[in-house]
């Protein structure tokens, strides 16, 4: 499995605040951002692999959505997580 429950901890806890505040805008961003570059490399390998090509548009346009939330809720956090991710916006 690529995603062990302590990455996931570590993920929230380095992005969310704490490893128990999973609902946070930035943690989520974080965690689909991970999850999106693990699918993206396995396509690279596999071109054909169609369910895993629409499993990442669904998150990409899932981390889309929060980023939207984001920056119309609080501009500043939604810059601070673009720039510590590096996500092109």
């Amino acid at each position: 499995m690529y995603l062990a429950p302590e990455k996931k901890a570590e993920i929230f806890a380095k992005h969310g605040g704490s490893e128990t505040n999973t609902g946070s805008a930035e943690g989520q961003i974080a965690l689909f951002t991970y999850r999106i570059t693990h699918l993206t490399e396995h396509l690279k390998k596999n071109r054909k692999d169609y369910g895993t090509q629409r499993a990442l548009q669904l998150l990409v346009g899932k981390r889309r959505s929060f980023l939207d939330y984001l920056k119309k809720k609080d501009i500043t956090r939604y810059r601070a997580i673009v720039k510590e991710l590096g996500l092109r916006r």
